[in-house]
């Protein structure tokens, strides 16, 4: 039971990670990090990831 809660954890960060770099300016990264937090995680999670959206967007516009 502990190995499906670690891979499951696991594919939900990475999800999270993955779909929270998506879009082409700050508002859609927001977007999609909000929304993938809100599945995996419920409204804290939506926060969270409208936050790594912002994040990824500044990490980039340095770049």
């Amino acid at each position: 039971m502990t190995g499906r809660n670690i891979i499951a954890l696991c594919v939900a960060a990475s999800a999270t990670a993955v779909l929270t770099g998506c879009g082409t300016n700050m508002e859609q990264r927001a977007a999609t990090g909000a929304a993938t937090g809100l599945i995996i995680a419920g409204p804290v999670g939506a926060a969270v990831g409208a936050v790594a959206g912002a994040v990824i967007n500044e990490a980039e516009e340095d770049n």
